[in-house]
């Protein structure tokens, strides 16, 4: 435990009997958590557990029902995050929110409310410097953000909030763009100063390994309720997971049958632009087999989410060609259905859905065009409820209606949904990207299983995810792309995940 000293800055923040309603539906239910100054602690929970809303009610984004917040021993009333922030509560979010053409004393002067109209960047810089001083880690004050690594760019969220005085932070799943080395790095920092009184943390996250490796304590929600807790030492992996999940049953990995067979997608010398402009991507030689697994590992921004969207044309190649079967593949819809080509993009409810349109429909986009022959039909209603109705059962989508919007659903169950439309009938080519991003514990293990049984029933699979784990998982092949470029390939079985991350974050 930390010992609490006169010159400790950590401020200690309790919820009691938090209850939060929207409407007629509970999203916490009298939900008390108490962060002790200078602690390190985990919130752990399935996707829609009530974590989000639980720390919007500390950081004043939302009022709660019932239930108040105590920071520093006092009870407070926070009606907006304004009010938080002077209180010394601060949140380094999931996604940066650097403004990246700036450096980062640009990026620190102006997000402080103070900031004069006319900035003296010669006395600012100097009293950066100062504020570096008085830190345990550093960060290059005059380089555009851009340049910075993703590990960097996170100590520097985190140096912002102490730039602004924060002395309660919660960290929102930290390490999701980092490296196995760059989240060590990082979460090693903040324990660093937990340890040292400067702060107190709340972490979001559902990474068990780091929460071992970090936390002191630990606290478990579902479905709006804490459902246990405890100190970290006191506790297993699978302590946790029956606190997540209760007495759910986790859809375990389908296991692995079967040998790759013929070569189904080619890629061969492609080039096209980055979404910046400004760096090409480069794949001489690229191909998945039938019956196995492809895993693109690589940190957030180093060309995987162009690499997907060159493979859709939705990108457009400046050189070289992709073939799926042996036969040049432009992506039409007609290529799609007629080589069994099938997608999961990142952000399916934004990528791969109209999110005002019902779960039937949005089920039926890949076939309410065709009869079973493969010919035009008019549009079938009722075929389109029967179908909806038996994918919706069979990968166990939640929905209160089939004509609900797509957008009402849990990010899990969209991703469900959009799965079943993809896997229905003969599937060749799977090509995936960050399947279970944000999603809970019981739908990464069914997205999973599901991805491993496509593969055994001779889909060849892509898979490209920033979640080192899933690559390690379910690949029988990895490859690492950085700065565009495959530079790194391993057979899963001989795979080490240090070499990995020394690849990941561009070391050759």
């Amino acid at each position: 435990m930390t010992v609490l000293s006169p010159e400790m800055k950590a401020l200690g923040v309790e919820t009691v009997g938090m209850t939060k309603r929207f409407g007629g539906f509970t999203a916490l239910s009298d939900v008390s958590i108490k962060v002790a100054p200078g602690s390190f602690h985990a919130l752990l929970g399935e996707n829609g557990a009530g974590k989000s809303t639980l720390v919007k009610c500390i950081m004043g984004f939302y009022t709660p029902t019932e239930g108040s917040v105590v920071v520093g021993a006092r009870e407070v009333d926070i009606p907006d995050p304004r009010t938080a922030h002077a209180m010394g509560l601060g949140m380094v979010y999931q996604h940066f929110t650097l403004v990246p053409s700036l450096t980062a004393a640009e990026n620190l002067v102006i997000s402080r409310e103070d900031a004069p109209k006319i900035i003296d960047w010669r006395r600012e810089r100097r009293d950066l410097e100062q504020f570096m001083d008085t830190m345990p880690f550093k960060a290059p004050l005059n380089v555009p953000v851009m340049r910075l690594s993703a590990g960097e760019r996170q100590k520097l969220e985190i140096l912002k909030q102490l730039y602004l005085g924060r002395r309660f932070l919660i960290l929102d799943e930290p390490t999701s763009v980092l490296t196995p080395s760059e989240a060590d790095e990082v979460l090693g920092v903040v324990r660093g100063l937990t340890e040292a009184g400067e702060i107190s943390v709340l972490m979001i996250s559902h990474k068990f390994r780091e929460v071992t490796a970090f936390a002191d304590e630990v606290s478990v929600l579902r479905r709006g309720v804490k459902t246990g807790g405890g100190l970290v030492k006191d506790l297993t992996h699978a302590d946790m997971a029956e606190m997540m999940v209760g007495a759910e049953t986790l859809a375990k990995p389908a296991a692995r049958t079967g040998a790759p067979g013929e070569v189904v997608l080619r890629v061969e010398g492609v080039r096209a632009t980055d979404a910046s402009g400004l760096r090409q991507i480069e794949v001489d030689g690229f191909e998945v087999r039938a019956g196995e697994i492809v895993g693109i590992a690589g940190v957030s921004g180093n060309g995987q989410s162009e690499f997907m969207e060159i493979l859709t044309q939705q990108r457009p190649c400046e050189a070289g060609q992709i073939k799926v079967h042996g036969v040049p593949y432009h992506a039409t819809r007609e290529e799609q259905r007629r080589l069994k080509v099938r997608y999961l993009p990142e952000e399916p409810l934004k990528n791969a859905c109209a999110p005002k349109m019902s779960v039937a429909e949005n089920i039926s986009f890949r076939s309410f065009d065709v009869n079973g022959k493969g010919t035009r039909r008019w549009l079938d209603g009722a075929g389109m409820t029967r179908l909806g109705a038996d994918l919706v059962k069979a990968f166990k989508v939640k929905t209160a209606s089939l004509d609900s919007p797509i957008e009402s659903l849990s990010g899990g169950n969209v991703q469900r949904a959009v799965l079943s439309r993809e896997l229905s009938g003969e599937v060749d080519l799977l090509i995936i990207s960050n399947p279970c991003f944000g999603l809970d514990f019981t739908a990464v293990a069914e997205i999973r299983q599901r991805i491993m049984a496509a593969r055994n029933g001779g889909a060849a699979v892509l898979l490209m995810s920033e979640d080192l784990d899933e690559i390690l998982e379910l690949s029988d092949r990895i490859l690492v792309m950085s700065e565009g470029r495959f530079g790194y390939e391993v057979a899963a079985e001989h795979a080490d995940v240090a070499e990995i991350g020394r690849h990941m974050a561009g070391h050759d």
